[in-house]
């Protein structure tokens, strides 16, 4: 009987997942990417897998595997800074899609990196380019 729940919850959990990532995806304007706070000091945090839904001037990153609807992250076009890309390290690999870039931004005190497909890293740069007259943007670019 234990094990006949264990599996039923197990299930349960999966089938939510799944349907939470299907009503992410299924709107439009959602990616696939990776994220990792980096802190004003110390080492940077670890990376998470999860979808971007660009709504107007706003990215909303949530985990993919969570089973909350509010995004982990919020970062905002107006005034973002986009300071550095790069190829993943040898250790970051592992951890991320494959073929993935990283991107590091700042939206005021937060920065984080991202990490995404060259398909993904070009939707995300017209995002950025994308925005109305007058909206600061700043895009530093170095690899």
């Amino acid at each position: 009987m234990a094990l006949a729940a264990g599996v039923l919850l197990v299930t349960l959990v999966f089938v939510v997942v799944v349907v939470r990532r299907w009503l992410f995806v299924r709107g439009g304007g959602a990616v696939e990417c990776g994220l990792r706070v980096i802190p004003a000091e110390g080492a940077p945090g670890p990376w998470r897998l999860g979808i971007g839904r660009y709504r107007g001037d706003v990215l909303y990153w949530h985990r993919v595997f969570g089973l909350r609807t509010r995004p982990r992250q919020v970062i905002h076009r107006r005034g973002l800074v986009v300071s550095n890309r790069r190829e993943p390290e040898p250790g970051e690999v592992d951890g991320l899609l494959p073929d993935a870039s990283i991107i590091e931004v700042r939206d005021g005190d937060l920065t984080v990196e991202l990490a995404m497909s060259a398909s993904a890293m070009t939707g995300f740069l017209a995002w950025l380019e994308a925005a109305p007259p007058g909206f600061p943007v700043d895009i530093h670019q170095s690899e």
